[in-house]
């Protein structure tokens, strides 16, 4: 089985552009590929997950990953999918994140001796002129072709900017330069990003040569994967000071049935016959177990070996007997927040982020589905004395210390 058979197997591809010729130069290990990440917050998180494992196992078979960040280009916001307009960043923000990315992204990829490099497309974009953009690049563009793409049409009722209508055109100038710097014949993206691909490879064969080699690929399921991770306490972050090692294993052992075995084959590194063989078994009990090789698998790649197996331990142990452990995601409360050593069910909810607001908190009460110390609160207006700690469980499968100190 070729590499491009594998990615294909585990459901990782979805479209192309010269399907023949990418997979020869992918099983050759002869592409120079990139994908971008816009530095939107100082940690990468899930979401980003399919295209860090992805890039992982495309050097692993010789290939030279290209991380591009969007350190331009997030100046500006994708409008792809979204309804309202991004936040504008400050450049040193983007700098500061673009630096949090480079820590994290060398758990999964290698840079050492020229096998993968990182580069940021401010570096270019940002000392562009206006005029030579639209007389060298904007005459390339068809806007009667760019407004027929989703990425604008779901926009234009609701409002669409200048400034984003021109993301589709930077992002096919990091295209063209990349090809031009450092050689890159190949994009990866997801499938909201087709339409700007498209236009990367278009922008190279017009400017240079109609053989020039500058292919697509998008990654099946990519918007799902930018889904991943959100949770109601917000995303599940790759640094261990946002989420810890053990909430990181959490969120992977309470994935629903559904999607365990699509997580095992496009985010590990199981092999792919040991997946199909579980699918073809899978039933009751054995979900629990796909789902803990899953978090497993994924808080090693993350966090380490080490990590990875406090977290399945601490786990364990709580579901074995409700109690403590030194790993349960933990908050500390200070004396002079309580009130005769108690806090209000509904405070302690949100104190510990275990839900966003008072009327969240107040329905997780009352629908039951609340204990503390194994004592199940079904009044919102119950007042919980904290002794030294306790443990709040939400649901079945969510357990959070508190400590007084």
């Amino acid at each position: 089985m070729t590499l491009f058979e594998e990615l294909k197997r585990r459901g990782l591809l979805a479209q192309f552009t010269d399907e023949k010729e990418i997979s020869e130069l992918i099983n050759a290990g002869k592409a120079t590929f990139y994908i971008g990440f816009d530095p939107t917050a100082d940690s990468l998180h899930v979401g980003h997950f399919m295209a860090l494992c992805l890039m992982k196992r495309l050097q692993m078979a010789g290939n030279k990953p290209i991380v591009l960040i969007g350190g331009g280009t997030a100046m500006i916001g994708d409008p792809s999918g979204k309804s309202d307009m991004r936040k504008m960043m400050t450049q040193e923000t983007i700098s500061h994140n673009v630096e949090c990315f480079k820590k994290q992204m060398s758990r999964f990829i290698d840079f050492s001796d020229d096998k993968a490099i990182v580069v940021n497309n401010g570096d270019w974009l940002l000392n562009l002129n206006y005029i030579d953009v639209l007389r060298d690049v904007g005459a390339c563009f068809s806007v009667n072709k760019m407004l027929t793409f989703e990425c604008y049409k779901q926009r234009m009722e609701r409002g669409l900017t200048f400034l984003e209508f021109n993301y589709m055109i930077m992002q096919s100038y990091d295209f063209y330069m990349l090809y031009q710097k450092y050689g890159c014949n190949m994009q990866f993206g997801g499938d909201d990003q087709w339409a700007n691909m498209l236009g990367g490879t278009e922008l190279i064969r017009k400017k240079l040569a109609k053989d020039a080699h500058a292919m697509t690929i998008t990654l099946l399921l990519n918007s799902e994967g930018k889904k991943m991770g959100k949770t109601e306490k917000g995303a599940v972050w790759l640094d261990p000071l946002k989420t810890t090692p053990y909430e990181f294993f959490q969120y992977w052992r309470n994935v629903s049935d559904a999607d365990v075995i699509k997580c095992l084959k496009m985010l590990t590194f199981v092999p792919i016959e040991e997946i199909e063989k579980m699918e073809e078994t899978m039933e009751g009990a054995q979900f629990n177990k796909a789902k803990e090789l899953l978090a497993f698998e994924l808080t090693k790649l993350v966090h380490g070996e080490e990590e990875a197996s406090k977290a399945r331990d601490a786990a364990k142990a709580v579901f074995a007997g409700g109690g403590s452990s030194d790993d349960m995601p933990t908050t500390e409360i200070s004396y002079d927040d309580l009130t005769d050593g108690s806090m209000g069910i509904l405070n302690l909810l949100v104190k510990t982020k275990l839900v966003p607001s008072n009327s969240e908190a107040r329905r997780t009460v009352q629908q039951g589905g609340v204990s503390v110390n194994d004592e199940k609160i079904t009044d919102p207006k119950a007042i919980i004395k904290i002794d030294g700690e306790i443990i709040i469980r939400k649901g079945k499968k969510i357990f959070h210390k508190v400590i007084v100190k």
